[in-house]
């Protein structure tokens, strides 16, 4: 555990809202401070043609800096950005110290008047949910190994950001779509616009709900009351997603197609886990390429981590060592409750 402020000395330049174009040497922390015409440069004014996606976060382009390095531009929308300069740039320097092979970590920022932008590592292979639904047909399926490294991967960057960081990160909007992939097809979770940080004692905060439908924890969605298991329940939706390759709004069709009738997806799937089809569940791009004992091993796993009350889902430092090779035993009866339910 460490205390990233705490540790630092205080830079108070870093904090005075300057416009980068007069102060482009500036840094935050290990961040470079870029000028908006760096950044304007790099995506030819943040052309449409170099538009990599548009969300309620703003819209994230495509760009290449002087130095030939390729990277991802966000362009926060204004609401994004409450409370100033001052905040936008502590929570940059937080989300920067949060060091893992499986988190995405801002290269650099720009800051104006009117302008919050984050200057991301260019991801040569998107997101998993780009790969799952927005394959080209040139271009081979997620295979089920790299699918099986994917959720180990996506695992320890959460589990760093709940154990590892001082305040702990909560996520808030765990699904494919936020799950990128690297080179190697490593994956890396990205998108914390959404985070919120959290001291150790804190026992809950209220605050208005933010997410994405089908992926946000019930208790959440309720009472607006977050805990790190709001993020453990949605990646036990990406899971699926993964298994299955369709978004949680599909699989909740899905389920309501059945002839089980059942409209909760996640009720759907115990079902056909318990009378051993899950044939239905397992993505058709796989081509019955795939050991399904391994498969009911993380559809249990997914089952475990969307369990309705909280305190009866796993930590993600638990789900690491599942997915290791210590099984569900690790959890005890936790286990048996999601067959039972």
């Amino acid at each position: 555990m460490f205390a990233w402020w705490r540790r630092r000395p205080k830079r108070q330049e870093y904090f005075v809202d300057v416009p980068a174009e007069e102060d482009p040497e500036v840094h935050l922390g290990q961040l470079k401070r870029f000028s908006l015409r760096e950044l304007q440069v790099a995506t030819d004014t943040f052309s449409n043609k170099n538009m990599l996606g548009c969300g309620a976060f703003g819209k994230v382009y495509k760009g290449q800096l002087a130095d030939g390095s390729l990277v991802a531009v966000k362009c926060l929308s204004e609401e994004r950005i409450p409370g100033g300069g001052l905040q936008f740039q502590k929570q940059v320097e937080m989300i920067s110290m949060a060091v893992h092979r499986n988190l995405l970590r801002p290269r650099g920022f720009c800051m104006t008047p009117t302008e919050r932008l984050l200057v991301y590592p260019f991801m040569a292979n998107g997101s998993v949910a780009s790969c799952l639904r927005k394959r080209p047909p040139s271009e081979p399926p997620l295979d089920w190994p790299t699918r099986r490294r994917i959720a180990l991967g996506s695992a320890r960057g959460l589990s760093y950001l709940h154990d590892h960081c001082d305040p702990k990160i909560i996520h808030r909007d765990v699904k494919a779509a936020n799950i990128l992939l690297d080179e190697e097809f490593e994956a890396v979770v990205g998108d914390f616009d959404l985070a919120k940080f959290m001291d150790y004692k804190d026992t809950h905060v209220t605050t208005a709900v933010r997410g994405t439908i089908g992926h946000i924890a019930p208790e959440y969605m309720s009472t607006g009351k977050i805990s790190e298991k709001i993020d453990v329940y949605g990646y036990g939706i990406m899971l699926l997603e993964l298994i299955t390759g369709q978004r949680a709004f599909d699989l909740a069709q899905l389920a309501n197609d059945d002839d089980d009738d059942d409209d909760d997806e996640v009720n759907w799937v115990k079902v056909l886990l318990k009378d051993r089809r899950v044939e239905v569940l397992v993505d058709p791009d796989l081509q019955n390429n795939y050991i399904e004992a391994d498969v009911e091993s993380l559809i249990q796993v997914a089952l475990l981590c969307t369990q309705y009350y909280p305190k009866e889902r796993p930590k993600m430092s638990q789900v690491v060592r599942m997915l290791e090779g210590d099984g569900l035993a690790d959890l005890g009866g936790m286990a048996e409750s999601t067959s039972t339910t």
